[in-house]
């Protein structure tokens, strides 16, 4: 998976990294029990600071995508449970959908959207 961060953009870097993370993990670009890049690999990699990788790291363990195996580093373990999981999601959409309806975007509209985002990450197992 190639990492893209926006050194620019006002998301903190950790963050861009996690997103990035996550988004390869929905489109079937990590899978279960693979192992990411070691944290000083990955710093190397996208010139950033190693503390930064760790802690994008570290917010992934917290968040239930990945696990922290002493021979294999972060490796990808998708244990969140479900329902945590839906109320993170109802969160995150309930401001989204705020913001939506701020700029007068359709009931219809989110929809489609949705359905496009669906079905890009179709072969990551969420469709």
């Amino acid at each position: 998976m190639i990492i893209e961060i926006d050194f620019s953009s006002d998301e903190a870097l950790y963050l861009q990294l996690r997103n990035q993370i996550i988004l390869g993990i929905a489109t079937a670009q990590y899978r279960e029990g693979d192992s990411l890049p070691s944290v000083r690999q990955l710093a190397e990699t996208i010139g950033i600071n190693m503390h930064t990788v760790n802690k994008a790291y570290t917010v992934l363990k917290q968040e239930g995508y990945v696990k922290v195996d002493r021979r294999k580093g972060a490796v990808i373990a998708l244990d969140i449970d479900r329902m945590r999981a839906l109320n993170d999601v109802r969160r995150e959409l309930q401001v989204l959908l705020a913001k939506s309806s701020c700029k007068n975007i359709t009931k219809a509209e989110i929809h489609q959207l949705i359905d496009e985002i669906y079905d890009e990450y179709n072969n990551g197992g969420l469709g």
